[in-house]
């Protein structure tokens, strides 16, 4: 395999001046003339899919950044069989994945093995390993398994092919404006739209498409990637024209996210803000702590007695509002439809851990087995679900589908990333990359945010920032030690 992919690259090597311009010239010509005569008009992508190939061929980092700049404008498209995906990114990701597992062929004896054998990514590998475990012993195989091929090329991808292409502060910069021009397109023309429905509430969900899913995967993207934008900008201090394009572009992104009207994205920002204090004075394991203490006495209270039932609403008033400040005043009265659906798939959730508490129903069943587990006292106008949509908690889907050690694993994985980042933080003795650790946690955590409420790990316009992030934790870590090793080695030369 790997002197068949030298092969390649020494005939490309040897005939990019006039062989291969003048093949892809007669390809696209021959495509186009085959596409009008069959009316197949999508014969016309096979000259774009030639080109993605070659380029993955010579040079993968080129097609990973054209990547990351759709991901932001990639659509949600439905195929055959009640399938979907995000086209384009999802067929590049897919892609890419067999480039690198291609790439570590050819390369494997001489690549470092140091991220593969960093504690972040053994925990991270525990954390697909049980995944794959709840898979194999899933009550629906079909459904596991293919969720188990998106998470694997997901993984590959924004984890293992990003650890490898991000070394160093020029590859941030790069990923900075990668997402940040179509991301500010992509804010502009909604709130365009937007605009000319008088920033109509009721209108949200259909202005943001094709780009978004929904309000909330347009919000979430936004407010994960408003650290990104704010942090750098002392980056540009020289550059007036940079400097004021963040500055215009952050106040694009709060535009963006008061307009989107998502509950969760603004609790997000503000914990973002929070969390930036707290590590800046290393109170990453108290916070932890108060978290972990939280979540027990609420899950224990709720637990007692079946104090739940006391959160069941009241059918007839829980209902869809039509006016953002009527939402927040229905959303602490229980009166929300959106909220309380929520708590009704919660509830159902809980049941069905009772059910499968060791290895859960398997990955990616919520949907197909909660409706016998629900309770009628929770139910709201739109339990019916003709979308399809999960169980809006990230933390609670992982708990039903790969049991409690499926959620133990993943919470000790979250816990660890935010204590190692805050470590990583404080050693970075450099400014710029101590700029990038502090981006990867605070998005983590904006991340870890909104999956309280969302399930949304593997969509296209969150879980890549997860993974990078990890990456980019795992990546300055790593180039800490070795110049520690370094400083380490010169002091005993000078002792000597």
């Amino acid at each position: 395999m790997t002197n068949l992919i030298s092969h390649i690259r020494n005939f490309f090597d040897q005939k990019t001046d006039w062989l291969l311009p003048s093949l892809y010239a007669l390809v696209v010509v021959l495509s186009v003339l085959v596409a009008a005569a069959s009316e197949l008009y999508f014969l016309v992508v096979i000259p774009a899919v030639l080109l993605l190939v070659y380029v993955s061929i010579i040079d993968f980092k080129n097609i990973f950044f054209l990547l990351l700049l759709l991901l932001p404008l990639s659509m949600e498209v439905d195929l055959p069989g009640g399938f979907s995906t995000d086209f384009p990114a999802e067929l590049l990701m897919v892609g890419l994945t067999l480039v690198y597992f291609l790439y570590v062929l050819q390369n494997g004896k001489t690549m470092s093995a140091a991220f593969l054998r960093h504690p972040l990514t053994l925990l991270f590998l525990l954390h697909i390993g049980w995944t794959f475990v709840t898979m194999i012993t899933s009550n629906a195989f079909v459904i596991s398994f293919k969720f188990m091929l998106a998470k694997i090329w997901y993984v590959t991808t924004f984890y293992f092919l990003a650890g490898t292409i991000f070394q160093d502060i020029k590859d941030f910069k790069a990923y900075l404006w990668t997402i940040f021009v179509p991301l500010v397109f992509s804010i502009i023309i909604i709130n365009v739209k937007h605009y000319s429905f008088g920033f109509d509430f009721e209108k949200i969900n259909y202005v943001v498409h094709p780009f978004y899913r929904n309000h909330v995967d347009y919000a979430c993207l936004m407010a994960l990637f408003f650290p990104v934008i704010v942090l750098t900008m002392n980056w540009y201090k020289d550059s007036f024209l940079l400097k004021w394009i963040l500055r215009i572009g952050a106040v694009l992104v709060l535009i963006g996210i008061y307009f989107s009207y998502t509950r969760a994205a603004y609790v997000a920002i503000v914990l973002a803000f929070g969390a930036y204090f707290i590590m800046r004075f290393r109170l990453m394991k108290i916070s932890l702590v108060a978290a972990l203490t939280v979540f027990v006495l609420m899950i224990g209270y709720l637990s007692h007695n079946n104090n739940y039932m006391e959160m069941a609403p009241d059918y007839n008033k829980t209902i869809t509002h039509n006016d953002f400040n009527n939402l927040i005043e229905a959303t602490y009265k229980g009166e929300d439809i959106s909220t309380m659906e929520r708590v009704y798939r919660w509830v159902a959730g809980f049941q069905m851990i009772k059910a499968e508490p060791l290895t859960g129903f398997g990955p990616g069943t919520f949907v197909s087995f909660y409706e016998s587990y629900t309770l009628a006292s929770f139910q709201t106008y739109v339990s019916d679900n003709p979308e399809r949509s999960g169980i809006h908690s990230y933390y609670l889907m992982i708990m039903v589908e790969q049991g409690l050690p499926g959620l133990a694993i993943f919470l000790l994985l979250i816990a660890f990333i935010l204590i190692k980042g805050e470590q990583v933080y404080q050693e970075t003795k450099d400014k710029d990359e101590q700029i990038i650790v502090l981006i990867a946690i605070l998005s983590i955590i904006v991340i870890d945010a909104l999956l309280l409420i969302n399930d949304m790990l593997e969509s296209d316009k969150v879980g890549p920032f997860f993974f990078i992030s990890m990456a980019l934790i795992v990546n300055q870590d790593l180039k800490n030690k070795r110049m520690q090793h370094a400083n380490f080695e010169r002091s005993r030369e000078v002792q000597k």
